[in-house]
């Protein structure tokens, strides 16, 4: 099952279940560089123990687009089909607002040839939260978030 199909039962599930650090920061991390910073998480899934998501965003805020890159890595825990680790690579941008918070951070990350564009609101220095494309945060929210490593 792909990766974007199961995001967005992912999705449902966080809204049917309820019915960033930012890559400016000039810390050094052990392996990490300040233009360079790593988020993990796990996201529910109907047919699996959980998708553990890491993503890795390289450049900062300010650089060049083309130097913005991101991978995404996604692994599936225990799902009965067993289907292969999904990886993204691509761009990332930085979009201002969303329709309840006008001064929000959002990070869209475009993965190169095939696939879907993923937006991550900035919740703190250090948590992404998966959103969805019209950058609405969905219920239960804190069970699509990613932490900074």
């Amino acid at each position: 099952m792909q990766f974007r199909s199961l995001l967005a039962g992912s999705a449902m599930l966080a809204l049917l279940a309820g019915c960033a650090a930012g890559p400016t920061d000039q810390r050094e991390d052990a392996g990490m560089t300040a233009s360079q910073v790593n988020y993990q998480g796990t996201l529910p899934c109907r047919n699996c123990d959980g998708i553990d998501l890491d993503v890795t965003m390289i450049g900062e805020e300010m650089s060049a687009p083309e130097e913005r890159t991101f991978t995404l890595n996604a692994t599936y825990r225990n799902h009965p089909q067993t289907p292969p680790d999904e990886n993204y690579a691509g761009n990332w941008e930085v979009l201002t607002g969303t329709p309840s918070d006008p001064d929000a951070t959002v990070y869209e990350l475009t993965p190169n040839g095939d696939g879907q564009i993923y937006y991550f609101q900035r919740i703190s220095e250090r948590t992404l939260e998966l959103i969805d494309p019209e950058r609405r945060r969905f219920e239960n929210g804190e069970m699509l978030q990613l932490q900074r490593q």
